[in-house]
């Protein structure tokens, strides 16, 4: 196993471009198939790209703020004493990794947008506690076992498939109805899928660290800066006095908690990507404790949205010549083909995980692959919410690979995709044996 390992390790370092590097061959790879698979003429190509170019542009500054603010959120002083907390626990490179693993696949299922950005932070605190004790851990390995727990993102509370199709009004309402989360999220199996990745996960990233001590590469003294920006010198002045005092910051908060509880109390809304970054912002305000030292994180932070806000137009414009072309009908249909009722939900899986790489955002591709892959459920008689929770699973399966994801970790750890990806490939191994047994049984 090491020595396979070692090939997937050296091959990614070698041959694994950077993220932006990868959105431009994977778009250049989408009018290849477009036109060689799909027939799709050069210019109906172009004009599709072009088309579906800014589709996701409110969907991508909604995921830039669910990061930016989770990232505030995971750098406040009490998160980052709990952080701390944390990393106390580790008493062994074994135990280095498997908490990190553990750690970001709880906060998974409660928060996809904490956990991916916690996942940079949790692997930077653990690091920084083997320092102190003299634990040497391989840096790599370490981030890329605190990103692994992130796989299970879709199986929590903020599965944006789950939550889609239980969401009154969504738009495959007509063809579906409403499918509540008491039948995909909150399923045993569901559950019991969720706890064996949560179980078997983490010791084996543990069971992948180096066993020759010229193989570390430990974490560089200058990554184990704190990441909360300093507050700077006492307020002197009536302006640096307002802007450093906790008052207006309790006040605003006080109207943020009074509106959440309208909107889920006096309305009786659910969770959706706008009020999960609306709760986002005022948890980070208020644990910050003044408006100065929240926006001075959030500045900081901005290194980790700024990714997302150049390369998913990229990944908007693959997901329209995908669509218009008719290559997703075609992955589907060709999946579907070989399918029956019990096995359309791993088929469903694989073809998930396919169109993942091309369009990384659950919500675009439910969006393209939903209303295919639920068709072909209800014409061969499947069980619906077993297939939807099948596109889900393979959606967040594939991230384990798919550059634009890592790049929150990746910009927090100071790593490059290169630098963990073969690691994050012998996740998708384990977790994709685990995801397929469940489906089949």
């Amino acid at each position: 196993m090491n020595r396979l390992l070692a090939f997937w390790v050296q091959l990614f370092i070698r041959w694994m471009p950077d993220a932006f590097a990868v959105a431009i061959l994977l778009t250049l790879l989408t009018f290849a198939l477009a036109m060689g698979v799909a027939g799709y003429s050069l210019l109906a190509t172009v004009e599709a790209w072009g088309d579906g170019f800014w589709n996701l542009l409110t969907f991508t500054n909604q995921i830039t703020l669910t990061l930016l603010f989770g990232y505030a959120l995971a750098n406040t002083p009490p998160m980052q004493r709990g952080l701390r907390a944390v990393a106390g626990w580790v008493n062994s490179p074994r135990s280095a990794y498997a908490l990190a693993c553990a750690a970001t696949g709880v906060l998974a299922l409660l928060s996809w947008g904490l956990s991916l950005v916690a996942a940079g932070i949790i692997a930077r605190s653990i690091g920084a506690a083997c320092r102190e004790k003299g634990i040497r851990i391989h840096y790599p390995l370490l981030v890329a076992s605190s990103f692994s727990g992130f796989v299970i993102w879709h199986q929590g509370i903020t599965s944006s498939v789950g939550l889609a199709i239980a969401t009154p009004g969504h738009f495959l309402e007509d063809q579906l109805g409403l499918i509540p989360t008491s039948q995909t999220l909150f399923t045993p199996w569901n559950l019991a899928v969720a706890l064996c990745v949560l179980v078997l996960l983490p010791p084996f990233m543990a069971a992948l660290r180096p066993r020759r001590a010229s193989e570390i590469r430990e974490m560089e003294p200058a990554e184990t800066v704190e990441a909360t920006p300093q507050d700077g010198e006492a307020p002197r002045t009536p302006a640096q006095r307002i802007e450093a005092s906790w008052i207006p910051a309790a006040l605003i908060v006080l109207a943020g908690a009074g509106y959440l509880a309208l909107h889920f109390g006096g309305r009786g809304l659910g969770l959706e990507l706008n009020i999960l970054n609306f709760a986002f912002l005022f948890a980070g305000l208020t644990l910050a404790g003044s408006a100065i030292r929240y926006a001075n994180i959030v500045i900081e932070g901005g290194r980790v949205g700024a990714p997302f806000l150049l390369q998913y137009p990229f990944y908007a414009g693959i997901a329209g010549v995908i669509a218009s072309s008719g290559l997703a009908r075609m992955v589907v249909d060709f999946f579907v083909s070989v399918s029956t009722p019990a096995t359309l939900p791993l088929f469903a899986f694989f073809s998930a995980g396919l169109l993942n790489i091309f369009i990384p955002s659950g919500g675009g591709q439910w969006a393209v692959q939903g209303p295919l892959v639920m068709t072909a459920a209800q014409e061969l008689g499947a069980d619906l919410p077993r297939v939807a929770m099948a596109v889900a699973l393979g959606d967040q399966w594939t991230n384990l690979v798919q550059p634009l994801v890592l790049m929150p970790v990746l910009a927090i750890s100071g790593l490059g995709a290169r630098d963990i990806m073969g690691y994050t490939f012998a996740a998708l191994a384990l977790t994709g044996a685990i995801f397929s047994l469940a489906l089949l049984f």
